[in-house]
């Protein structure tokens, strides 16, 4: 958890602006989460079946904190709509499904930001790029039967969650894969999928846990692989035309300074090629 204050703080002393994030509202919430799914979280009363699944004791902290990550990713929508980039230093909370949460996600934050600007007609077709290590199973379960938001997932095959879900594009990597393999298989498989699905709309979860020596990956790309990963997804929206939205997603190197300094320079390099 440390990562986050941690991410924050070096850009802020790199001379970037950070915002606090805001409260997600319920009317928001209510499009993509079951209303009683939505109460127990909200009560503290969910199971301990539920709470292990979860992985994060109960708490209204846990409740303060995943309201506020789900606002962040919302409102860095609403902002990539009018500047063209959002940048949201949480999120990528992609285990969660309609009723339930998982894998240390409560809300699936991708998905209420782009059911919440769906509703208020201001895109029409949304596409949600996660090249986290891990499969965006609770995102492809809560997309199968929206046709507004199509879904890619590039992500270790033997990895967590061992039942995969469908996305509209899977891309499962062996364990090992390093750079020239990963980003061959990226310019194999999402470009032409972008192209086809035609977003408004970009919402990206750039996990760094496909670095090597990732306590939680499998998968063994340099930083300058991860970094290069990150360029490419903001050159095809540059080039397409289409608001980006970026997420942190996963990241759990031993040396927690290994995450931040992949997930800045991951940044760095998006808000260069968009020119921001």
């Amino acid at each position: 958890m440390d990562k986050y204050d941690r991410v924050a703080e070096r850009l802020e002393a790199t001379g970037w602006t950070v915002h606090g994030a805001p409260d997600v509202e319920d009317e928001v919430l209510v499009l993509t989460h079951d209303r009683d799914y939505l109460d127990a979280v909200a009560g503290c009363v969910q199971d301990a079946r539920a709470e292990r699944r979860l992985g994060f004791p109960q708490s209204p902290a846990l409740v303060r904190r995943s309201r506020a990550s789900v606002g962040g990713t919302v409102a860095a929508a609403r902002a990539a709509l009018d500047t063209g980039l959002g940048m949201q230093l949480a999120g990528g909370t992609h285990h969660a499904f309609r009723d339930r949460g998982e894998g240390f996600c409560v809300y699936n934050d991708l998905v209420v930001a782009a059911r919440a600007l769906l509703a208020e007609g201001k895109v029409r077709r949304v596409l949600v790029i996660d090249l986290d290590v891990h499969q965006g199973n609770g995102t492809a379960a809560l997309c199968a039967d929206d046709p507004r938001i199509a879904t890619f997932s590039m992500h270790g095959d033997r990895n967590y969650p061992f039942v995969k879900e469908r996305s509209d594009l899977d891309v499962p990597l062996p364990d090992g894969t390093g750079d020239a393999d990963y980003l061959a298989a990226f310019d194999g498989s999402l470009p032409a999928l972008a192209r086809a699905v035609r977003p408004d709309l970009v919402l990206y979860q750039g996990g760094v846990d496909v670095l090597a020596g990732d306590r939680f990956g499998r998968l063994a790309l340099s930083l300058e692989g991860v970094v290069e990963r990150d360029r490419r997804v903001a050159a095809w929206c540059r080039d397409a035309g289409v608001p980006l939205v970026t997420t942190l997603g996963g990241g759990y190197h031993a040396d927690v300074d290994v995450t931040v300094g992949a997930h800045v320079a991951g940044l760095a390099v998006v808000a260069e090629t968009l020119g921001a």
